[in-house]
């Protein structure tokens, strides 16, 4: 990841997030410099994912604007997604292609497929590489999608509950890959129930509201 010029800034300003009737929650501000990184934490059915697809550009607040480097993500879609890793809580795996080969196409995507067979070994999958993926557990599905993180660059992470079917040896690579992506001037934000030892991270509640505090 070294060499990679990722210095742009990422952020929100009265968000206001509706699902149906229901408004999920109002207010939300947020700011990522490079290097930043972002928990977001709350209750079940408090808005993270809500705030997390919104933040990937897959819905748009009912109020309030989301902006990479000033630009609001709005004005240019394809961009904002060619800058970003989303993983959120379905896996974005077919069963019917090897692990070698989902990673392949997400890769292929970013135009670069050259660190494939390094990202599968830093997760533990290089014995599995060859397997269709309806024969990996839940844990190694997971791990396959923490490879798309190692295997192509993007400025902006959003990881909704990375841990979850995660090991502790796997926990500690996503962690190391996340201070590696944040030295390389990337940022990242987290949905998660789980603590997660990030230096310096902001943590944004969503519970009633939104409550800011610094680690």
């Amino acid at each position: 990841m070294a060499g990679r010029k990722l210095q742009k800034s990422f952020t929100g300003e009265g968000l206001v997030c509706r699902r149906g009737e229901r408004l999920v929650f109002q207010g939300v501000a947020f700011a990522l410099a490079p290097g930043g990184a972002l928990l977001l934490g709350g209750p079940n059915g408090s808005g993270k994912t809500s705030l997390l697809r919104l933040m990937a550009g897959l819905a748009p607040p009912e109020q309030g604007a989301i902006a990479w480097d000033g630009a609001a993500i709005a004005e240019d879609p394809a961009a904002h997604r060619a800058r970003l890793h989303y993983i959120g809580h379905q896996e974005a795996v077919k069963l019917a292609l090897t692990a070698e080969e989902n990673l392949a196409f997400w890769t292929q995507m970013r135009g670069a497929s050259d660190a494939i067979e390094t990202a599968l070994r830093r997760v533990r999958l290089d014995a599995r590489a060859t397997w269709p993926a309806r024969y990996l557990s839940a844990g190694e599905r997971k791990r396959l999608g923490l490879a798309r993180l190692l295997a192509s660059a993007a400025a902006l992470w959003l990881l909704d509950e990375p841990t979850t079917s995660l090991d502790a040896e796997s926990t500690e690579v996503l962690l190391t890959a996340i201070a590696e992506h944040r030295h390389a001037g990337g940022c990242v934000a987290i949905a998660t129930h789980a603590p997660l030892p990030l230096p310096s991270a902001q943590h944004l509640s969503l519970t009633g509201h939104t409550t800011w505090r610094q680690a």
